[in-house]
């Protein structure tokens, strides 16, 4: 038996459903494809689906931030990150701030390009990057 898939998608759980939806749809200037009040919604990206679904009662804990109270970057101990390829990072930086979640860092420069760690509301890692150009 050979394993087969027909697609694959991100999820994120949060016990903050409605808020995260919120941010998403104003981050990717999008309404989600698919949506439950409270419950799940799936965003269409390019290459693929970023789904946000709130966990059942029973399993709350287990997404709940560490706390509130501290600056994201602090009690983000998420390992995945969600990678968002732009064509401006500094546009890309300004439309983030302007959402209230301005990056607490600076620029960095990778062997792939220029990028910077930011946090959704529930303290999510985002990274913006913006690749190389080579002009050859």
């Amino acid at each position: 038996m050979v394993f087969q898939y027909t697609n694959a998608f991100v999820t994120i759980a949060s016990v903050n459903c409605e808020k995260l939806v919120n941010f998403y749809t104003k981050l990717l200037e999008q309404n989600p494809v698919v949506l439950i009040p409270n419950v799940y919604a799936e965003f269409n990206l390019i290459g693929m689906r970023l789904g946000i679904f709130k966990p059942k009662n029973t399993k709350e804990s287990e997404f709940e931030a560490i706390s509130n109270d501290k600056p994201l970057c602090v009690y983000s101990k998420s390992k995945i990150s969600l990678c968002l390829e732009v064509s401006n990072l500094e546009d890309a930086i300004a439309h983030l701030t302007a959402l209230g979640y301005p990056p607490p860092g600076n620029i960095s420069i990778a062997s792939h390009g220029r990028e910077i760690y930011a946090y959704d509301p529930d303290g999510n890692r985002l990274i913006l990057h913006q690749a190389i150009v080579n002009d050859n």
